[in-house]
């Protein structure tokens, strides 16, 4: 099983929890294997590109299945035909959250000192064109803010320069920012999924706070090498919803950041759909773009 991201990330965990049941399930080996270089890309093609026999399948995420088609001026695969869905994995909200000593305490003050200082503020990502920057700029366009983009390579430095105060916001996920949350360095204003996060039930949503439509969560999922067989797509459906609902592994996945979604190869494949239909013009009026 390719894992489209680096070890010790919260994917390889999901997935390496994942294998260690399946290989239980299915009676055979199941053997992680990382290849998370270009965002994810290279370990996701590596599927699309392998014979639909059944035996090599991938945890991949948003990126490489969602938002790469519309960054890479030349994608080696095109996520809606060559990959056949299994299952969307897990999902995860995004907060915003901002340094500690940045004079607001609430979403909507944060949105009227950003209005009030058109330009001269910042916001970190975790890199040109991920999920952190495009669910930033998701916002920038709907609440109509003028906050400046400052990519960084990856989570730590770039939840660590908000905390320093070299850049005043952040939309990250749980994950990266939960330390720096619990050590009083950064504050959370909102989540970005359309209901509260069980992790902070007290934060309110994006959508509540006057942008109904707004939703900008991490996801991931399993998928096969297109022209895979369907009686293969649907004993791998079934067996890795069964251990998404299982009381030993569910608890496990929440741990590593994911809520648990499962469901049908159908539904996954709408979902995918939806989402590029979602994150298509964000990224164009972006400019964003990857080689």
């Amino acid at each position: 099983m390719l894992l489209t991201a680096p070890p010790g990330s919260s994917i390889d965990v999901l997935g390496r929890l994942i294998a260690d049941k399946l290989r239980e399930r299915l009676g055979q080996p199941v053997v992680p294997d990382n290849r998370a270089q270009a965002g994810g890309t290279v370990g996701t093609n590596e599927v699309a590109k392998a014979a639909p026999d059944g035996y090599t399948i991938g945890l991949s995420f948003t990126g490489p299945l969602a938002t790469a088609p519309y960054l890479y001026a030349k994608l080696p695969y095109d996520p809606a035909t060559d990959l056949a869905p299994i299952v969307l994995v897990g999902s995860a909200p995004n907060l915003l959250a901002v340094n500690a000593a940045l004079p607001v305490g609430t979403f909507a003050e944060f949105l009227a000192y950003v209005r009030a200082r058109p330009g001269q503020l910042n916001y970190a990502s975790i890199g040109n064109g991920s999920a952190s920057h495009l669910a930033m700029e998701l916002l920038k366009a709907e609440a109509k803010l003028f906050i400046v983009h400052i990519p960084f390579n990856g989570a730590p430095p770039a939840v660590q320069a908000v905390a320093a105060g070299e850049v005043q916001a952040i939309m990250s996920n749980p994950t990266s920012l939960l330390p720096l949350l619990q050590a009083g360095r950064i504050k959370a204003l909102a989540v970005t999924s359309r209901t509260r996060w069980h992790g902070m039930p007290a934060l309110p949503t994006v959508a509540e706070s006057g942008f109904p439509r707004f939703e900008a969560i991490a996801w991931n999922g399993m998928v096969a090498p297109g022209g895979t067989a369907r009686a293969i797509i649907e004993r791998l459906n079934r067996e890795v919803d069964a251990l998404l609902r299982s009381p030993e592994l569910k608890p496990r996945i929440e741990a590593a950041g994911w809520d648990p979604v499962g469901g049908t190869p159908e539904a996954f494949a709408a979902f995918m759909q939806a989402k590029r239909a979602r994150w298509q013009p964000v990224i164009k009026r972006s400019g964003a773009k990857l080689d």
